[in-house]
């Protein structure tokens, strides 16, 4: 069964960083490519950042690219997702799942809020 569970969100200000993570479970996570989302409120969740298996490469959307990196350790199945000078427009529910440019899986977590307020 896969499991996705993300943490690390929380109130920040703008111009501050945050760390997400990503646990996995259930699946081979080193076969497969990972990828960041996010869902603010009213909208579509949308991709924001992809890695390929074993970290080769990384794509950002281009609302984040410059200010966010996406990493992934595979020894311990997790997905992280660093986040630098964030804006209030950053402010979303943010989720992993599987694939690069795309969500692959079905299954969603719970997701993480992150706020950009003062």
């Amino acid at each position: 069964q896969v499991q996705l569970v993300e943490s690390g969100g929380g109130l920040v200000q703008p111009g501050g960083s945050l760390r997400l993570s990503c646990a996995a479970s259930g699946f081979t996570f080193s076969v497969f490519a990972m990828s960041w989302h996010r869902q603010a409120r009213g909208e579509e969740r949308e991709w924001i950042a992809g890695i390929s298996t074993s970290g080769t490469n990384t794509k950002y959307a281009d609302a984040v690219k410059g200010r966010f990196s996406i990493t992934r350790d595979d020894a311990q199945n997790m997905v992280y997702l660093q986040m630098n000078n964030l804006k209030p427009d950053d402010t979303a529910v943010y989720y992993c799942n599987t694939g690069y440019s795309q969500a692959l899986g079905r299954a969603w977590g719970q997701g993480t809020q992150v706020v950009v307020s003062t």
